[in-house]
């Protein structure tokens, strides 16, 4: 080999190690992001976010995203919360990457205590009321009509299209059955529904109850973008307080079973909510007050999911 050839092979070596060393400098390696807003919505692992600057954010959970909660007057310490927590309304600031498919992967997630009591209260307001059903069914009729006026257009389309088709018809079907016989919320349909009572003071699950719970969450399953909603109550003996903790307990018991026994994983869990005491009336008698003690479990699909509005 002459000495010029040498020289060459030298020089070039030389340039694909600076430009090596220069890849693997802070500079050239992906930035860590970080978005503040609110949840909008979640389907599973998938958050909805609305920012100041977009209207609306994808931002996917992993098994790997931490969870905590601001603590303190500084905000510097963090109390370390589950995934149950992201409901819609709460205000966030998520750290992450965004990945080749241009979706936003939280590495953390922090927020307020106040931030949180607030989106409870909306979550809270979710409940049903007999203004709220009567709106529904209007809502319905109208829907009702609107979907006849899109069956004629499609059924002049071509062919491919029947077999969509098909399947918006039975999902409605599906979603009519369901309605009638469990009732619908505002953003979501409701497929499924157990009620589980428990003793006065107590909030341990008997065993007869994990049969049904474990049937619910394979019903589960089969609904495509499910969330469990899980709310625990007590009845109206004893203080306000007791009454709150007594109602969280039942809840976090029965979510517990569902994931541990249901395997419904923790990205599909609404965060178990605490009603407190039941609106018990004046007077009520014993079978009113063991009435009151329970934990609602229900099976909820979104409904833009759902495909009908």
């Amino acid at each position: 080999m002459s000495f010029r050839t040498s020289r060459s092979l030298i020089e070039l070596g030389a340039k694909l190690s600076l430009t090596f060393a220069l890849l693997c400098t802070p500079a050239f390696a992906q930035e860590k992001e970080k978005l503040e807003g609110m949840i909008k919505s979640r389907s599973g692992p998938t958050i909805i976010l609305a920012t100041t600057a977009d209207a609306y954010i994808n931002v996917l959970l992993k098994d790997t995203t931490t969870v905590a909660q601001n603590q303190g007057l500084t905000k510097v310490r963090k109390k370390e919360m589950t995934m149950a927590a992201l409901i819609p309304g709460l205000q966030i600031s998520v750290s992450g990457r965004y990945d080749a498919e241009k979706m936003f992967v939280a590495e953390s997630i922090t927020f307020n205590g106040d931030d949180l009591e607030r989106a409870f209260a909306i979550q809270a307001g979710l409940s049903e009321t007999d203004a709220r059903s009567k709106q529904n069914q209007e809502q319905g009729t109208k829907h009702a009509a609107e979907l006849e006026k899109q069956n004629e257009a499609l059924a002049k389309q071509q062919s491919q299209l029947k077999e969509h088709e098909g399947k918006i018809a039975a999902n409605r079907a599906l979603i009519d059955a369901n309605t009638a016989r469990f009732g619908q919320l505002d953003d979501y349909y409701i497929y499924d529904e157990v009620t589980v009572f428990f003793a006065n003071g107590k909030s341990s699950l008997e065993a007869k109850y994990k049969p049904q719970l474990s049937k619910l969450a394979e019903k589960a399953i089969t609904v495509e973008g499910y969330m469990v909603q899980v709310k625990g109550y007590a009845s109206a003996s004893g203080s306000a307080a007791l009454n709150q903790k007594l109602s969280a307990d039942r809840a976090a018991a029965v979510a517990d079973i569902l994931v541990q026994d249901g395997h419904v994983p923790l990205t599909r869990m609404l965060a178990p909510g605490a009603m407190g005491e039941s609106q018990a009336k004046e007077g009520a008698s014993a079978a009113d007050e063991a009435n009151d003690r329970k934990v609602i479990v229900r099976v909820l699909q979104n409904k833009g999911i759902a495909g009908i509005k």
